[in-house]
């Protein structure tokens, strides 16, 4: 009797692409797996259950159709799998790679709950798109029929791009207007190579501007071009700047040299792997090459930089983080691949002071407090709280602040005070996405505040919708008063 196609999990394991050794690794940013050839590809995709109620996609936010394109993987109709994986997603080969897939679609697999392993979706949807790629299965953008509409993009990050490119397939014309030299915004900027290798943003940013949408790049809105001009050159605009103000730990010495904001660091060692001439990292204050480091913060900018650190050549890396490793908002795989290069965890610690010479000398050490956890919050999170009389210091010649994102105040860079915003600081919107503004809409970070990439992909494909709603009842409405 021939084996089934599917259900292969109660026989075959659960397995991953092989990492390279950590040793090997830890000295560039390469990605850390080469991925798999076909055959693993299709022996894994093949362990789906198929469950009647998928909960891979369910909790997936692009609710991407994961069963049905691992049942094509698994019968080798690779450009069948891609081409649906692609319906719902404009870049998965970006969230196969960058996706925290042990916090969504795998960890809410049915045979993961099950305890046979999940399936291992983020490394089968990387292989598809990357093998859709080298095979030439991946289709240009092609507009579609000149509508005479114009959409003004603000953020050429992730939501910018999804946005931009649901909006040109409909025929708009499309401009994307971003502050860096390169367009990706922190999938460019943000995210080391060993997580993502630029070449695989460069060609999708690429497959754009062949498409015909229009990147106005060094270009910061308020600074370079006035918003109100921005909103009378286009017939809506979408707002898809991201969360970039950091926060602070808030502790005396915070000015010292040698502290420096988690931002700055990824982008500066980003830079350097394009080729660019980098000053602050040339002068070694934002390279951790034979530094002692400290990073404070355990979200996944936190493991970012640690893992940056051990590749610069840090003469050692700590990770201070208030809660357990259990409680750590960052990914465990994350977690686990900085402890194989070699980085200490301090957990359960929270940082008092950044201490060295004098008021203004450089920081020499971190004074933490020992933390425990109390009572949950209102997220269900258990509160730290600090062990009376437990303190102690980590020697540091840089400290690295990791401990998130708020909004920059856009009202007052865009010179529009009736910009609505909540009380965070990110933009109000309505049931949908419009603003306060008449024809600008937001979405993304500035919306939802710091979270994934997938979810600013999935708030940019519905805001698309919504913009293209506007738009044909805008020209609708131009067409009777004619």
């Amino acid at each position: 009797m021939a084996e089934p196609r599917m259900l292969a999990f109660t026989h075959r394991p659960q397995a991953f692409p092989a990492k390279r050794p950590a040793a090997e690794r830890a000295h560039d940013f390469g990605e850390i797996s080469s991925g798999w050839a076909e055959p693993e590809a299709e022996a894994q995709a093949a362990r789906c259950s198929q469950c009647g109620v998928p909960f891979c996609q369910v909790h997936c936010p692009l609710q991407n159709n994961i069963p049905d394109w691992l049942l094509l993987a698994a019968e080798g109709r690779l450009e069948e799998a891609y081409q649906l994986s692609a319906a719902t997603s404009t870049m998965p080969e970006v969230c196969g790679r960058i996706c925290p897939q042990d916090r969504l679609c795998e960890g809410s697999c049915v045979i993961e709950q099950s305890g046979h392993g999940a399936v291992t979706i983020g490394a089968v949807e990387k292989f598809l798109t990357d093998t859709a790629w080298e095979e030439g299965w991946v289709e240009p953008l092609v507009a579609g029929p000149a509508t005479g509409q114009s959409v003004g993009i603000i953020g050429a990050g992730p939501a910018g791009l999804t946005a931009a490119e649901l909006l040109r397939r409909e025929g708009h014309e499309v401009h994307v207007y971003d502050r860096h030299d390169r367009a990706g915004g922190l999938l460019t900027y943000g995210i080391p190579g060993f997580k993502l290798e630029k070449p695989v943003v460069m060609r999708r940013i690429a497959r754009l501007e062949a498409g015909g949408i229009r990147f106005h790049l060094n270009t910061e809105i308020g600074r370079d071009i006035a918003f109100d001009l921005l909103r009378a050159r286009h017939d809506a605009v979408f707002i898809a700047t991201g969360v970039y103000r950091a926060r602070e730990a808030g502790v005396p010495g915070a000015g010292r040299p040698g502290v420096v904001r988690a931002l700055d660091y990824l982008i500066a060692s980003n830079r350097k792997g394009f080729g660019d001439r980098v000053p602050a990292f040339d002068s070694g204050q934002l390279d951790a090459a034979g530094r002692r480091d400290v990073v404070v913060g355990g979200g996944d900018t936190a493991m970012d930089c640690v893992r940056t650190a051990i590749r610069q050549g840090a003469a050692s890396v700590t990770c201070l983080y208030r809660r357990d490793r259990a409680n750590m908002p960052g990914s465990a795989r994350e977690v686990a691949n900085a402890e194989e290069e070699g980085v200490v965890f301090e957990w359960l610690a929270a940082p008092l002071a950044f201490e060295g010479p004098g008021d203004d000398g450089p920081v020499t050490g971190v004074r933490a407090q020992r933390m425990r956890l109390g009572a949950a919050d209102a997220s269900g999170r258990r509160m730290p709280e600090p062990e009376a009389g437990k303190t102690f210091t980590v020697a540091a010649d840089l400290v690295i602040e990791a401990l998130g994102f708020d909004p920059e105040d856009l009202p007052t860079a865009f010179a529009a005070p009736d910009l609505a915003v909540t009380r965070w600081g990110t933009i109000r919107t309505g049931q949908g996405f419009a603003t306060s503004l008449p024809g600008v809409f937001a979405a993304g970070d500035i919306v939802r505040g710091a979270s994934l990439v997938v979810w600013a992909m999935r708030e940019a494909r519905d805001a698309a919708a919504e913009i293209l709603q506007y738009l044909a009842a805008a020209s609708r409405g131009a067409k009777e008063a004619a």
